[in-house]
């Protein structure tokens, strides 16, 4: 299987492009000391991520905010909020 000069040069320039913004900031934060306001606000990064994307999938239905089209959902997600709680 032959590869074309066109597809090696899309494959290394996605590679460059994913490699970029996950290596910059490592390497820029590795030099800095962040303050420790600064440690405890990232510490609710995932947290709030996390949030945001199960907010979306359990509020909205058809791009609408709907709490009793989804019912259901909110029901099946009840228990997993409690075992998250408890258990951290």
């Amino acid at each position: 299987m032959e590869i074309s000069g066109y597809i090696l040069a899309v494959i290394v320039g996605i590679s460059i492009v994913t490699f970029i913004p996950r290596v910059v900031p490592l390497v820029l934060l590795s030099k800095m000391e962040i303050p420790k306001w600064g440690i405890d606000w990232l510490k609710h990064v995932p947290v709030a991520v996390m949030a945001a994307l199960l907010a979306q999938e359990l509020l909205l239905s058809e791009q609408v905010f709907s709490i009793k089209d989804n019912a259901l959902n909110l029901t099946a997600a009840l228990p997993a909020f409690l075992v998250a709680i408890f258990t951290r």
